[in-house]
C-alpha cells in the first residue's frame, strides 16, 4: 500500500484578463519546490493536482508563498485532498440532465462553511439555484456567471475565502485524480 495522497490546489483569480499572470510552468515548480511529486495544471486558471508522501501536503499560505516567490503574485490557495474533492465533486445536487457543465459551479471554501447560513431567496435567485453545504456551494448559472443574481455581500458574508470552478474542470480534475489511482 502506498503512502502517497494526492491535494487539489486551487488559485483565486489568476489569468482572467491581463491581471495577476501566473504561467502553469511556474505554478507547477512552486509545487514542486514544496515537495509536490507528479504535478500537473489544468487550463490556464490555477489548478494544480499533485502528490506527497506526506499525511498533509503543501499548506495554502505555503503555495501561496512559493507562488508570489517564483511570479511576484499574491492569490489566495485552496487546498483539498483528493478524496474530499472527489466527494464534493459527487455530491453535487444541481447537476442534472441537458445541463452543461460551463454553467453548474462549485465554490470550494478555504474552511468550512456553515450549512444553516442564510441563503438569498430562491424566488429572487430564479431560475438560478443555489446550495450550501459544508464543504460548497453549489449554483445553477443559466445565464452564465457575470449574470448572477447572487449578491456580492452574501459571498462576502460566508466570513471565509472562496474559489469556484464550473463542473466541467471540476471533472476534468476528478478524471486526473481518478488517472492516479
Amino acid at each position: 500500500m502506498s503512502d502517497t495522497r494526492s491535494w487539489v490546489a486551487l488559485l483565486r483569480g489568476i489569468n482572467v484578463g491581463t491581471a495577476k499572470r501566473v504561467p502553469m510552468a511556474e505554478l507547477r515548480a512552486a509545487v514542486e519546490s514544496l515537495g509536490g511529486t507528479d504535478v500537473k495544471t489544468l487550463l490556464n486558471s490555477g489548478n494544480v493536482v499533485y502528490d506527497t508522501c506526506a499525511e498533509a501536503g503543501p499548506s495554502a499560505d505555503a503555495i501561496r508563498g512559493a507562488v508570489r516567490e517564483r511570479t511576484g503574485v499574491d492569490s489566495e490557495v485552496i487546498v483539498v485532498s483528493g478524496d474530499a474533492f472527489r466527494a464534493v465533486a459527487e455530491a453535487c445536487p444541481l447537476r442534472a440532465a441537458g445541463r452543461p457543465g460551463n454553467r453548474v459551479s462549485i465554490a470550494f471554501p478555504a474552511a468550512p462553511l456553515d450549512p444553516t447560513s442564510q441563503v438569498p431567496d430562491p424566488a429572487a435567485l430564479a431560475p438560478e439555484e443555489l446550495a450550501l453545504t459544508a464543504t460548497a456551494v453549489y449554483q445553477w448559472l443559466p445565464d452564465g456567471q457575470l449574470a448572477t443574481k447572487v449578491p456580492a455581500a452574501w459571498w462576502r458574508g460566508l466570513g471565509v475565502t472562496v474559489t469556484a470552478r464550473n463542473d466541467a474542470t471540476v471533472q476534468k480534475l476528478v478524471a486526473l485524480l481518478d488517472a492516479r489511482a
